[in-house]
Order: C-alpha cells, then structure tokens, then sequence
C-alpha cells in the first residue's frame, strides 16, 4: 500500500471504529449524530431524504464483500463515518460494477459510488469524484503448481494460450489488454468468479487491484500465488452524480473532518507521527488493517 493509502485508511478506519466498532449492515440505515447541532445540509438532493445511499460492487474484498448477506468492507465503513458526519442515516444498494456509474449517472438508485473505483477520465465523463482516498496498484496472480513465476511472469502471460480472468469493466481488464495482447482476456461479472475460473483451470491467471488479490489469497486461495506487481498508483475517490456538487463538496469536507479528527495528516509531520503512533499503540490500526486490507 502507498504512503498515501496507508495515511487515509488509517485515519478513516479508526474513525469508522470509533463510530461504528466493526459491525454493519447493508440494508438498514445507522443512527444519525447524536448531536443535535448536527444537521443534514439541504443545499444537495439525496435519492431519500435523510439518508445517504451507496452504490457498490460487494464482491471486492477488502473494500466490500457480502457476509451473511450485509456489504462490510472498507468502503462501507468509510460512507457509514461519512453519513454519520453529515447527519443522514446510511443504506448500500449492490449493483454490478460495470452498471454503476451509468446508474448513478442515471438517478433515481443511489447517491453516491464506492466501489474501489479508480478515477480515469472516462468514469470522469459520467460523474463527478471527491479527492482520493485510497491508492492501489495492480497484481498477478496464478496458481501455485503453473510454470508462471515472478522471474517470467512479463514474457508468459504475453503469450497466445494463455486466459487473463478480469472483471469487467475495471483498471485491471485495461491494463491486460494493453501490456498483454497476446493473451486471452476474459471478463467476469466480479472478482470472486475471476478467481473461481483461475481456480477450476478455466484462467491462467487473475489481474485485479494488488490488495484484492492479496486478501483473496490470504483467505480463500491459498494456492494461488502473485508473480507480478505493477505500481500503477490508481487512486480511489467516491463518485458523485454530476448534477450534484454540493454533495461532493460535503463529502470531502466530511472525509477532512474524519482525518483531522484522529489527527491524521498526509505529511510526515511531527504531530502526524505521533498522532498515527497513538492509533497504532492501542491496536486501532493494526486489528482494521487485518480485517480490510490483509
């Protein structure tokens, strides 16, 4: 994970415990600030009054996935602290990833995308993005008995024969088909039958965001392993409706508050370390980091 990654998910994950502890739910909306001085603006429209609704993919750990039916996940504790800073309850509607920015686009379904969603000009075109939250990059991974390894993954996986499983739509079906044009790249509708295919022997390998692949690994494909890493520096922001900037421009004031509140900078400032020292001390860090981002 980059510095920046590391910055941000620290300072949101421990505000969302704070908030929240590390349960949630998909379906019914969280209490509202219990301070009465706390308000929903009305300068944005919301999808339903009082509550702040998330668009998502729940098939992408560790940024959301479904346990016994609830989205949980990173992006999920994030919108929840950030609907709770607003004053508005919280609901997630769990849509395909490749829907969702025309959905949103759309209106009428949710007002906002979190989806582990890397900002590129295209996605630019049909909404707006808040500032970056998360920076990832891309990773390989193959199974563990294959002739692929990290000393000839470049020159393999560009070989005809050879079945990239992706999800389709996402950064990573991109950057396979421009960096291995001689492979196969074979969509899926998430990320979980990308490596069920890799898995069954119907894919060679999977390419998707490094820390999808690792909590993949880590939990359910232990032999599967990553032969290649590519820093890409893909930075996650929340999408926004374009006929709706004050709800962007709340949103990164809310993400600001959430950072300030743990005292959270993106420098190496004195107060910064220390500040991040604290969270680290008492575990904050380290149980979230386990949980979300392997």
């Amino acid at each position: 994970m980059k510095k920046l990654g590391v910055v941000l998910a620290a300072g949101v994950l421990a505000a969302s415990l704070a908030l929240f502890g590390c349960s949630s739910n998909s379906t019914a909306g969280n209490d509202t600030k219990k301070d009465d001085s706390a308000k929903a603006d009305t300068s944005y429209t919301l999808v339903t009054d009082g509550t702040l609704t998330m668009g998502t993919s729940a098939d992408y750990p560790p940024f959301e996935n479904l346990e016994n039916g609830e989205a949980v996940g990173f992006d999920v504790d994030l919108c929840k602290a950030v609907a709770d800073e607003l004053g508005l309850k919280f609901e997630v509607v769990n849509n395909k990833f490749d829907t969702l920015l025309t959905g949103l686009a759309a209106g009428g379904k949710f007002d906002v995308v979190l989806a582990g969603m890397t900002v590129e000009p295209e996605r630019a075109e049909l909404a707006d993005f808040t500032d970056t939250y998360y920076v990832d990059d891309q990773a390989v991974a193959v199974m563990k008995d294959g002739a692929i390894t990290k000393d000839n993954a470049k020159e393999e996986l560009n070989k005809a024969g050879v079945i990239i499983a992706v999800q389709s739509g996402t950064t990573g079906e991109t950057y396979c088909r421009e960096n291995f044009p001689n492979a196969t790249i074979q969509p899926y509708g998430n990320s979980t039958d990308s490596f069920a295919a890799m898995q069954a022997g119907q894919a060679t390998a999977v390419c998707t965001n490094a820390a999808v692949v690792k909590k993949m690994l880590s939990e359910a494909y232990s032999d599967a392993q990553v032969v290649l890493e590519v820093a890409t520096g893909e930075e996650y922001a929340v999408a926004v409706n374009k006929d709706n900037p004050e709800l962007t421009k709340a949103i990164n004031e809310a993400i600001k508050k959430l950072e300030k509140s743990k005292e959270i900078t993106e420098d190496d400032s004195k107060r910064g370390q220390e500040s991040m020292q604290k969270l680290q001390d008492d575990g904050t860090v380290e149980k979230l980091a386990a949980k979300w981002l392997g």
